[in-house]
């Protein structure tokens, strides 16, 4: 256990789950689900049953840094890693593993973004566990491939290949290919082939394994990391990785390696798994009155109301009359309403309000 790491991605600022999460506040740090614990504190309670609390990295917007502390009372300062811009999922990775190198060159890490909803916790431990049985003793790179129970656009998917032999694993299959989110009727065409499972982007590999693919498939990123291989644990290191990132590319770790490397297999489970990434997805994993309308805060009266998302103030009165299919949500100064089948649109709607009102509504 002494080598197992952590490291949850936490430096987005979840815009699809507006206006409840905001760039001062993203979703991670909130409770949406009303359960008393913020995502990033739930994904931080579950992995700790795998990995030490020394042994956890959260990469995150330097803005966001009294915010995992707060949230994370565990952790020092020294395991919050602070990125100065945005540049995606790979360049995190990097700079982590990096990081983790300096520590432990013999770790096995995992990697999971900082905001999913997992149901069936256990399973999900033993899948964990699977996987990095499996990765610390192979050069492999796994990931967690979820039994898709519908359609959905909003999700990446993994096409499996033949079944990889090791040990008594029975859901272990080396990747065929990635996808990006298809439209509804290939989303249909890969539910029914039985041959696709979603992209939860949960990795598990070792420190070697996963060094030696950026390497080989993003050297670019992997050469700038490298550089400050002295410098990492240093009084030099927040320098230079500021520097770092000013010349890093904009990359995804899908992208720049699971999509092009030969070593790549995938768990294929089904524990209850959501990346709640948007407020349609919440609604599926909610729990709805007769009318089937998920409603969370304020006193909310409906009439011929149905299939409906809300979420209001504690204080706050709502008469809702005629509607089917919406959400309705209100947060701070800030009201949306719109359908949920056009919830693609709120990023949209993100940038008009920041164009016309300013930084204070979004």
């Amino acid at each position: 256990m002494n080598n197992n790491f952590c490291i949850v991605m936490a430096g987005g600022i979840g815009s699809r789950f507006w206006p409840m999460s905001k760039s001062s506040m993203p979703k991670q740090f909130l409770d949406i689900l009303g359960t008393g614990r913020t995502f990033i504190q739930m994904t931080y309670d579950r992995f700790k049953k795998i990995c030490p609390t020394e042994n956890f990295y959260v990469v995150t917007s330097v803005d966001y840094k009294d915010l995992v502390l707060q949230q994370l009372p565990e952790l020092t300062d020294d395991q919050v890693l602070l990125e100065p811009l945005r540049r995606n999922t790979a360049p995190c990775v990097a700079y982590a593993s990096y990081k983790i190198k300096s520590i432990n060159p013999e770790a096995n890490i995992i990697v999971a973004p900082s905001d999913h909803l997992i149901l069936k916790e256990e399973e999900f431990i033993d899948e964990i566990e699977k996987g990095i049985d499996f990765a610390k003793d192979n050069d492999v790179l796994v990931t967690l491939g979820i039994k898709p129970s519908r359609p959905e656009t909003g999700y990446g998917y993994i096409q499996v290949d033949s079944k990889s032999e090791y040990k008594d694993f029975d859901n272990l299959c080396q990747v065929k290919t990635f996808t990006e989110k298809p439209n509804l009727e290939m989303a249909k065409i890969f539910v029914s082939s039985g041959e696709f499972f979603w992209n939860s982007g949960i990795f598990i590999w070792s420190l070697k394994s996963i060094l030696a693919a950026f390497d080989q498939y993003l050297d670019s990123v992997s050469s700038l990391f490298k550089k400050g291989e002295k410098l990492y644990g240093t009084d030099d290191e927040v320098h230079f990785i500021n520097k770092t990132y000013s010349e890093c590319q904009n990359i995804s770790l899908d992208y720049g390696i699971m999509e092009k490397a030969e070593n790549v297999h995938v768990l294929c489970a089904d524990f209850g798994w959501s990346d709640l990434g948007t407020w349609g997805s919440l609604y599926e994993n909610s729990s709805k009155d007769e009318f089937n309308n998920s409603i969370k805060g304020g006193h909310v009266f409906t009439y011929e109301t149905k299939d409906c998302i809300v979420n209001l103030p504690e204080d706050k009165v709502a008469v809702l009359q005629g509607l089917e299919g919406y959400i309705v949500v209100e947060s701070d100064n800030t009201l949306l309403i719109c359908k949920k089948e056009d919830e693609q649109q709120i990023r949209h709607f993100v940038s008009d309000v920041q164009m016309v009102k300013g930084a204070e509504f979004v």
